[in-house]
């Protein structure tokens, strides 16, 4: 079944971040516990193979808790279907090599248990004891849940996991599959669908002085201070301009022979209000990108909006899901996302991004005010 919505990573100007880049990103050497539907369609890397696009962040490794739907066995590994809900991939997860060479453990620790039947303490009896609960935690069947961690490869154009570790669990009352519902969705929120960012600062070494990321993300950090602690809906860049002075202060300056001759001796101060003019505005797409402010109407007058504080924004989501729910074609799945952007820029303003909207609709969920009735469809309540 073809994915109604076009993930980010499809969209033409998305650009894959050098590899170098790669281990700025914490999930770079994490077990991202993403969905398997995710997993199933992240993009593969074309500078190298084995790594994979999440919203632009490099992943290789990751966590996934499932039911087995399937299983097959061979000499030197079982293959197990783990299904999480959202879709079913293959987990590849070999054998120990004790098992291959001395049979099934169960077995063989059942043949020399009576001879320490009279209570002596056996340490090779133990031994058994402890291969035969691993076998039995490594052996499943289906319908049994499985949490399997390693890497992700494609082989003959098939999406699978490398298990690195596996074992069964034991989970009679559901309380691991709880827990993991209500982790996997904050992970979602506060990481996964947060795009990685380190690459298109460190891609940009114009501003001089320092290291280009560290000065831009310092940047950016200042101003998203300023947004959550002033709680304003609106600004200018000279409203916040200030607030970057400081970086730009404290970089070194070019000394005689490396400024432009024709700027004369009184080039300084314009130089560093150039760096300044260039860091706001680098900060400030930056928030854009990420959906925190957007701009109504571009003019002259650079006015941006804090998205999740305006109001009018957010009324007018709830008007177009009121009615729009209402049509037959929408009343049982509810609108797609997409609908909704589309709506929103002929009603409200063209400039709304998709990450700008996406950031209002969970703060909608989240206030109970509309509901997700399932991948990127959502309904009023």
């Amino acid at each position: 079944m073809q994915p109604e919505a076009k993930d980010p990573e499809e969209d033409s100007v998305w650009e894959e971040p050098p590899s170098m880049l790669w281990g700025l990103d914490p999930m770079f050497n994490a077990f991202t516990r993403l969905y398997v539907k995710d997993i199933l369609q992240m993009r593969e890397s074309c500078q190298v193979s084995g790594i994979y696009f999440y919203n632009s962040h490099p992943i290789f490794k990751v966590d996934v808790l499932g039911t087995v739907v399937y299983k097959r066995e061979r000499e030197d590994f079982f293959c197990y279907g783990v299904d999480d809900g959202t879709g079913v991939i293959n987990s590849l997860c070999w054998k120990d090599e004790q098992w291959r060479d001395q049979g099934d453990p169960a077995t063989s620790g059942a043949r020399s248990f009576g001879s320490s039947a009279r209570g002596d303490f056996n340490p090779a009896n133990e031994l058994k004891k402890l291969r035969q609960a691993q076998h039995s935690s490594s052996h499943l069947e289906i319908g049994e849940l499985l949490r399997v961690r390693g890497p992700v490869k494609t082989s003959r154009q098939q999406r699978e996991i490398m298990a690195s570790t596996y074992y069964k669990v034991s989970d009679p009352v559901m309380a691991v599959q709880i827990s993991w519902m209500m982790e996997v969705p904050q992970l979602y929120r506060q990481c996964y669908d947060k795009p990685f960012q380190l690459d298109s600062s460190a891609q940009n070494p114009n501003i001089q002085g320092g290291s280009p990321a560290n000065l831009l993300g310092r940047a950016t950090r200042i101003l998203k201070d300023f947004l959550k602690e002033k709680e304003v809906t609106r600004f200018r860049p000279y409203d916040v301009q200030d607030l970057l002075q400081p970086l730009v202060s404290r970089q070194p300056q070019k000394t005689a022979a490396e400024q432009e001759p024709e700027a004369g001796p009184s080039s300084g101060p314009p130089t560093s209000f150039k760096q300044l003019r260039e860091l706001l505005q680098k900060s400030l797409q930056i928030l854009q990108d990420e959906g925190l402010v957007f701009r109504k109407v571009k003019s002259q007058d650079e006015v941006y909006h804090v998205t999740e504080r305006d109001k009018d924004l957010l009324m007018a989501i709830r008007d177009i899901l009121r009615e729009d729910c209402r049509r037959e074609k929408y009343a049982e799945k509810g609108c797609h996302l997409l609908h909704v952007l589309s709506s929103v820029r002929q009603r409200y303003s063209r400039n709304v991004s998709k990450a700008a909207l996406e950031l209002v609709l969970k703060a909608l969920e989240c206030n109970s005010d509309i509901i997700s009735t399932s991948d990127s469809h959502y309904t009023i309540l």
